[in-house]
């Protein structure tokens, strides 16, 4: 089993709408409170780990191209692989009035719009000096059937939208929510994000924010198990502060820490790989997410509300 370890890179919308500084939009998204990219890039390299950072590049458009540069060469410079993440409300965005002119899903545009907000993108990352990408990931997880179409005629091999804890809308490419293993669509490999069942019918994402570790933990364990063909986890290079950005949020944190820990310690039995090692997917699969487990969801809805408490008091 291939582990896919991504790390989606972005300007926080919730700051710029906030009308802070522009460094300060850029500080707390990338390197929030000493716990944003170079933190993990240093933790993903004391454990030997390869990880994928999807990183958007059209707040360039607003914050210019240098923070999308330094972005692409800390990553880089640090052997992990940079593909393309994209938020296509910063088309319209500005300094000025910080408010909200496009949508915030690249699944509600036609596929011609699509293709140019993509295209954009990707000359915005070249620009910025990272290599032609060859994987995608739509900003909160938006991608339809004609995201997929349009990737493929521009020569991708990947995406990693299909969620189906945001399925069907934003996540909206036309799978089962319960799909986790991957499989060809329209031209190209989806690899979609890995899922639990919570409950009967709901689902989580292998999210750092999303899962404890004790979850973490089961759901890499239960796909060792069943010989799934990979898990694909999902980290925010602004999620291990706390939303405002000035501290760290000491559960996350941990979390992610664990969670390396937890890969290092797996690696024989599900290495961690780039999308550019083009690892072998076997395409036929229909494995499954890990079943609930009351007292693991328990157990994680007291820690996440003691977590609230501690930001509340702190503020």
């Amino acid at each position: 089993m291939h582990v896919f370890l991504t790390i989606d890179t972005e300007l926080s919308w919730r700051h710029h709408a906030a009308g802070l500084p522009p460094e300060e939009v850029v500080a707390r998204s990338l390197e929030p409170a000493g716990v944003g990219i170079a933190h993990q890039l240093d933790l993903l390299a004391r454990h030997r780990l390869k990880a994928t950072f999807f990183v958007d590049p059209m707040p360039a458009l607003v914050y210019g191209i240098a923070q999308l540069r330094a972005v692409v060469s800390a990553v880089l410079a640090a052997g992990q692989e940079v593909q393309l993440h994209l938020h296509p409300n910063w088309r319209g965005a500005s300094l000025e009035d910080r408010g909200l002119h496009d949508a915030f899903e690249l699944s509600a545009f036609p596929r011609n719009v699509q293709r140019d907000l993509i295209v954009c993108g990707m000359e915005l990352l070249a620009e910025a000096g990272a290599p032609l990408p060859i994987a995608f990931r739509g900003g909160s997880y938006a991608a339809n059937d004609d995201t997929l179409l349009t990737l493929a005629s521009l020569g991708f091999a990947y995406d990693s939208s299909h969620n189906g804890a945001e399925h069907p809308w934003p996540s909206a490419i036309g799978l089962s929510p319960a799909r986790i293993a991957p499989v060809a669509r329209h031209g190209v490999v989806e690899v979609p994000v890995t899922v639990i069942e919570d409950q009967p019918d709901q689902r989580r994402p292998f999210q750092v924010c999303a899962l404890s570790i004790r979850e973490q933990a089961a759901a890499l364990d239960h796909a060792i198990a069943a010989g799934h063909v990979a898990t694909t986890i999902v980290g925010h290079s602004f999620e291990l502060a706390v939303r405002g950005g000035t501290r760290p949020n000491m559960i996350h944190t941990r979390r992610f820490a664990q969670l390396c820990a937890l890969l290092d310690a797996r690696r024989a039995e599900a290495p961690t790989a780039h999308f550019i090692d083009r690892p072998t997917l076997p395409l036929d699969r229909d494995d499954l997410p890990l079943p609930p487990h009351y007292s693991r969801r328990r157990l994680r809805q007291v820690e996440q509300a003691w977590s609230n408490i501690v930001e509340e008091r702190a503020v």
